[in-house]
């Protein structure tokens, strides 16, 4: 029989963190976007300020505030499978859910006049920022970052490190979310469009790599969930939750939730082949309108 709850477990469940940090950036990201969209949304509705991109913006970041300030957080320091849900948050739910939201013209637009002429100035088209980026967001520099981040971190030397260390643990969040940004960036290509992405080559490689990143998280998830030992020492002496859940349960129950996250990665895989063939039927029925147009110019032949 394993140990029992621990005395404080019952108050981790409740427990919101309110850090001032997170609260602070979460909060002013969140007002900058609101304001931009209200103002672009003033100005043409349908098109430069649909409700869908809010709602995704917001949801990205509730996203980041239940990872980092909910419960999940403290429990995560004694539970694995918490952990993994807090990764898989700031990893495969709110990267993806903020750039679909679109963020950069919208929180451009929400800054004062003066700073939004400078941040256009340095975002422009020729800036060694944007070039920056640019390489960055290119799929096999972000791809290699992301698979660093998301194997590294999971190595039990540096896992267990971050779990003793306040600040190492912050930039393990860091630079999980960092590099998952730059990971979905070329998926969702939002604005400023740094690439042509449409394609059906381009399509091709979007897929493939996203096919690529379903086998390696499948993989990090296959060995957490069937390993036959424990690999974080501290999961093996933290008070369990239940009397029969064991360290090693948690482990590989918390390895089925990295495992299960890939559904994200085959749910983007179906989006991308979706807008492909629909491209693809707008070319064919441009194609076959200038068709009949060029037919009908053509003079009538004399008998």
């Amino acid at each position: 029989m394993t140990s029992p709850v621990g005395p404080d477990i019952a108050h981790l469940v409740r427990y919101w963190h309110l850090r001032p940090d997170v609260v602070l950036v979460l909060g002013g990201l969140a007002a900058l976007y609101v304001s931009g969209w209200r103002r672009l949304r003033a100005r043409q509705p349908a098109i430069l300020a649909p409700g869908w991109r809010l709602a995704a913006y917001l949801a990205g970041i509730a996203g980041i505030a239940i990872a980092l300030l909910s419960p999940l957080d403290p429990l995560a320091d004694v539970l694995f499978t918490a952990h993994m849900l807090q990764h898989q948050l700031l990893l495969m739910v709110a990267p993806p859910l903020l750039l679909l939201g679109n963020p950069y013209p919208f929180v451009v637009w929400g800054l004062p006049h003066g700073v939004r002429m400078r941040l256009g100035t340095t975002l422009s088209a020729t800036s060694g920022l944007r070039a920056a980026w640019r390489t960055l967001t290119w799929m096999p520099v972000a791809a290699t970052l992301y698979v660093l981040a998301l194997f590294g971190w999971h190595y039990p030397a540096l896992y267990e490190a971050a779990l003793e260390h306040r600040l190492l643990h912050d930039l393990e969040h860091l630079s999980f979310f960092g590099s998952a940004v730059l990971f979905w960036w070329p998926i969702v290509n939002p604005a400023p469009r740094l690439r042509r992405l449409t394609t059906g080559l381009q399509y091709g490689y979007r897929i493939g790599y996203l096919v690529l990143a379903t086998g390696l998280n499948t993989l990090l998830g296959a060995v957490l969930a069937m390993t036959e030992r424990v690999l974080y020492p501290t999961y093996a002496a933290a008070p369990r939750l239940l009397e029969d859940w064991s360290a090693l349960d948690d482990q590989a129950f918390g390895g089925g939730v990295m495992w299960s996250g890939s559904h994200m990665y085959l749910l983007a895989i179906l989006v991308l082949v979706a807008r492909f063939l629909r491209a693809e039927e707008r070319r064919a029925t441009a194609a076959a309108a200038e068709s009949e147009k060029n037919e009908d110019a053509r003079p009538s032949s004399v008998v």
